[in-house]
């Protein structure tokens, strides 16, 4: 069977910065639904019409994987606002009571640098504004039950959830990581 709209495929890769540094390996096929919310758009349309056995390799710049850097998504935040237990690179999903009302609730923002008395939040994908390598490869093809496609996932989403918002330039409408 090929690859088309509303099918779930399953998938291994390698992905890679365009230094050829390792981000993440998938070494155990998993499913995903393609057409829906689990792949980046660039990967679906890349994944058509290919069969079982395939392998694909990639360039993905910026805007076809996880978007420019937005240093509009950076917020300077009070440190008391804060677990004690805080280290760079925690996430949370929003900030606190007490921060920045203009930050978007609907994403998740990760600690990028603490001082004594604030702390930087991040709400970029950490992948954002990076051209990224990646080798697919095929594993098998079915056809997406009813439920499957309705629901748009196979709950196994590439890096990303979905950001309620209807302005694509709109930073609280881009994808994010889960």
């Amino acid at each position: 069977m090929k690859i088309t709209d509303h099918c779930v495929v399953a998938l291994t890769w390698t992905l890679k910065d365009t230094l050829g540094e390792e981000l993440d390996v998938l070494d155990e096929p998993v499913e995903f639904l393609v057409g829906g919310d689990d792949l980046l758009e660039s990967l679906d349309k890349a994944l058509l019409g290919h069969v079982p056995g395939d392998t694909l390799e990639l360039q993905l710049e910026p805007h076809d994987a996880f978007g420019d850097y937005d240093d509009r998504l950076l917020f300077l935040e009070p440190r008391g606002l804060f677990p004690e237990e805080l280290e760079e690179g925690m996430g949370f999903e929003g900030l606190p009571q007490g921060c920045n009302p203009l930050a978007p609730r609907d994403r998740l923002y990760f600690v990028s640098d603490i001082y004594p008395d604030h702390v930087v939040m991040d709400g970029n994908h950490p992948l954002a504004g990076m051209a990224l390598r990646i080798r697919l490869k095929v594993h098998t093809v079915r056809e997406a039950t009813p439920e499957e496609v309705g629901r748009g996932t196979l709950g196994t989403g590439f890096f990303q959830m979905q950001v309620q918002g209807d302005d694509p330039d709109e930073p609280s409408a881009r994808p994010t990581l889960h």
